[in-house]
This record gives structure tokens, C-alpha cells and sequence, in this order.
């Protein structure tokens, strides 16, 4: 009887872990460069599995002191699995970028982040 359960109990956490994986797969992003010099251009892909439900991507920069947003439309599993987003100008700091994948009603299906460092010249010196 204990081993059927240890049994049952081992089946839900290999099947929570599966869809948990599954989840962190369906967006991948990757920033370029990690570390630039004021003011920057960053070049961001937001990788996206293809699925009926995919309606939109939202890419996000931000600091202390400076945000930044865009967003476009996906059609579902035939929109491009790589969606390319640059970022232009933008001054000293630590950056959070994010991407978050919406569904239907703007249920947010995944997300991603990755940190960018800015850096100042010394004469103008706005970093976090």
C-alpha cells in the first residue's frame, strides 16, 4: 500500500515538473549585447513556440530611472517562431528586459527576463 502511493506521489511530480517545463519553453528570449555603452542599442529575440493561443508578445525594458515598451501581434501558430525587437538609445542603468507571451484575453502564458547593464562615461554618470 505505501509503495502504490510513494508510486502515485512519484507520477504527480514527474507530471507537475513536465508542464512546469513545458511552460518555461514556450518563450525563450536572448538580449545582445549584456553589457554596452550608453547610449545603447540592444537587439532582443523573443523565441516563441508556435500555438493557437499565442496572441501577442510584449518586450519590456526597464531601470530605475528609464522604461521602455513595445508589443505586437502574433497569429497564433502561424506567426514567426523568432520575433526581433531593438531597443534604441537607451541611457545608463541596470536593465530588467522582459518578454511576456499573452493567450486570448490577455492571459499571460509566459514570460522571460534577463538582465542588461548600461554603462555611463563617467562625465554623465545615471547607472543604478
Amino acid at each position: 500500500m505505501i509503495r502504490r502511493l510513494a508510486g502515485v506521489l512519484l507520477l504527480i511530480l514527474l507530471v507537475a515538473a513536465a508542464s512546469q517545463l513545458a511552460a518555461v519553453e514556450r518563450l525563450k528570449l536572448n538580449v545582445s549585447p549584456s553589457v554596452a555603452f550608453a547610449p545603447a542599442n540592444l537587439v532582443v529575440r523573443a523565441s516563441i513556440e508556435p500555438d493557437a493561443e499565442n496572441r501577442a508578445v510584449e518586450v519590456e525594458a526597464e531601470s530605475s530611472a528609464f522604461y521602455r515598451s513595445s508589443e505586437i501581434d502574433l497569429d497564433g501558430d502561424r506567426a514567426p517562431r523568432t520575433n526581433t525587437f531593438e531597443l534604441r538609445d537607451l541611457p545608463a542603468g541596470t536593465y530588467e528586459v522582459r518578454a511576456t507571451l499573452m493567450g486570448p484575453g490577455e492571459a499571460i502564458r509566459a514570460t522571460a527576463h534577463q538582465e542588461v547593464d548600461v554603462m555611463g562615461n563617467g562625465d554623465d554618470e545615471s547607472s543604478d
